[in-house]
């Protein structure tokens, strides 16, 4: 049972400037982190190329997945999820996610850029596609 998620501010800040960078095209990208009893801390982001170049779905490069699975583990961390932005939509996965949404545990993050002001959330996805929204912190 999950108590509380933290993640670094400066790696929000790095995938909300990622998300504006790409917009109008949804960027990606894997969290990575250390998973103890009771929380799951979020150290380091590392964004991907959405191939797909699309403001609907994306597709992560193969090369640079593999690359980035090979960093997190040489920096002792484990991939925690993934994450995605929503250029025109809100902050919560939409039918093609939860479709697409294979690991039931890992956590998926979606950065919502349809107000002024982004709007981040983590959530989980179990083996029904049922979706539940995840407290987390600002470390």
């Amino acid at each position: 049972m999950i108590n509380m998620i933290y993640i670094k501010s400066e790696e929000l800040k790095k995938m909300i400037n990622q998300a504006k960078e790409e917009f109008s095209n949804e960027c990606c990208g894997f969290l990575s982190g250390i998973k103890d009893e009771e929380d799951i801390h979020i150290y380091k982001i590392y964004p991907l190329t959405n191939i797909d170049k699309s403001s609907e779905h994306f597709s992560m490069d193969p090369k640079e997945q593999f690359s980035a699975v090979k960093a997190i583990r040489n920096d002792g961390k484990e991939l925690i999820g993934n994450y995605h932005s929503h250029p025109y939509t809100p902050s919560r996965p939409s039918e093609e996610d939860k479709r697409l949404a294979y690991d039931t545990k890992a956590l998926y993050g979606i950065l919502s850029l349809e107000k002024e002001e982004p709007v981040f959330n983590l959530f989980s996805i179990n083996k029904d596609k049922e979706v539940e929204k995840l407290q987390y912190k600002i470390d």
